[in-house]
């Protein structure tokens, strides 16, 4: 009986997770991983600060599916195939038990990515999966039911099936194989980056943390609402990278030009704030007005002060009508032009890719060419930041080494 070759490009999360599921399910199957760098998992490693944020403690699919942008009703059917149930029970099997922390983002309790690549080392290694680094793919052709792949040293190998995970892609022109194969490819941009602020002098404040603040891209509807950190480039954080996620192509379209209006106590409404204000100085008149009345870092509220050139030496008995407007407003509808954008290895995550019309989410094959299979950020598919990204990885790619049985 002819033996299966299969052949998986990329040897990232979904590209590595993808072979080893081959091998779960065919175990007899030749399996080779070309990575086209000299190191494996190289995002695994830099992820979450180098602690690799595995999955998110979300077990309901249908919430699970919500932190994706793109790909939402795609992933509620691949995930009832492998699910973040699945993702924790495979690496406890394997002896790497996971730790769920406040926000639900998990982690190995070594808080160590070497922990996450190991396990998938040791693996490779039990499942006799080749891996040839600094090779990677020229040329792809079907022909007669297999595949010749054409490498960057043009060597010709076949394979009877393809796995792609080759992540996410910043230029169009790197897609040009699979358009010669008949795919459409939805446009990559940029998704999970934070906002440089123009000329503003908020960015002395940078290290600066505020756990609870509204974030809204004027002119639109996006917005998003969690804890906003200062910069000394502008703002980062988690309620500004979920909203780069949520307006990743609107923003694009907009060149990274436009502003945002930051309510810095969340959802909080004016009328509500004013009562809180009014009941503070009925209660601490006699305090000085560098006391902040609010639950904002006294830093920033000192900043604000001298923003709005209000005289922090003066009492709140004191403080006038026109001051206080001023301020509420500040805290309130706080404004910032942007005028473009950071990326970091860790988060960079792109949006676009192979359109999924043309993918067979039960199985992640090509509904265009048979034997051809796709895993990982090359898809469509982009989540928001908190370990999301990892667990469509996982799921796609788990999908995908079923080679569609």
């Amino acid at each position: 009986m002819e033996v299966l070759r299969v052949a998986v490009i990329g040897g990232g999360a979904a590209g590595i997770f993808s072979a080893i599921s081959v091998k779960k399910h065919f175990p007899n199957a030749n399996v080779t991983v070309f990575e086209k760098s000299t190191k494996l998992l190289s995002k695994v490693k830099v992820s979450g600060g180098g602690r690799c944020n595995v999955t998110h403690n979300q077990l309901n699919i249908k919430h699970l599916a919500k932190n994706y942008p793109r790909g939402e009703n795609f992933l509620k059917k691949a995930f009832s195939q492998f699910s973040v149930e699945d993702t924790i029970s495979w690496f406890n099997n394997r002896g790497v038990e996971l730790k769920v922390e406040s926000d639900n983002r998990m982690f190995p309790i070594s808080n160590s990515s070497q922990t996450i690549i190991d396990a998938f080392l040791t693996e490779i290694q039990k499942q006799k999966i080749e891996v040839v680094k600094d090779l990677g793919m020229k040329n792809l052709v079907f022909n007669d039911s297999k595949w010749s792949v054409t490498f960057s040293d043009d060597s010709v190998q076949i394979f009877d099936k393809i796995i792609v995970a080759i992540g996410g892609q910043k230029r169009r022109d790197r897609f040009q194989i699979f358009e010669s194969l008949g795919h459409h490819i939805i446009e990559p941009v940029p998704s999970l980056f934070t906002f440089n602020v123009y000329q503003n002098n908020i960015v002395e404040l940078m290290g600066l943390a505020a756990t609870l603040v509204n974030v809204k891209i004027q002119g639109s509807k996006f917005q998003n609402t969690g804890p906003l950190l200062i910069t000394h480039w502008g703002f980062s954080g988690p309620a500004i990278l979920k909203l780069s996620a949520l307006a990743a192509r609107y923003l694009a379209n907009k060149n990274y030009e436009f502003k945002i209006q930051l309510n810095w106590l969340g959802e909080i409404k004016e009328e509500k704030l004013r009562e809180e204000l009014s009941k503070f100085i009925a209660e601490s008149g006699n305090k000085l007005v560098n006391k902040c009345p609010f639950d904002l870092p006294n830093r920033l509220w000192i900043h604000f002060l001298k923003t709005l050139q209000i005289d922090t030496s003066i009492s709140w008995n004191s403080f006038d009508k026109k001051s206080k407007n001023r301020i509420i407003n500040k805290v309130l509808n706080d404004e910032y032009q942007i005028y473009k954008t950071t990326t970091f290895k860790e988060e960079f995550v792109i949006c676009g890719g192979i359109s999924l019309a043309e993918v067979n989410s039960k199985s992640m094959e090509s509904k265009i060419t048979p034997g051809l299979y796709y895993a990982g950020e090359i898809l469509d598919i982009d989540g928001v930041t908190g370990g999301f990204n990892f667990q469509s990885a996982w799921t796609t790619g788990f999908i995908a080494g079923k080679l569609g049985c």
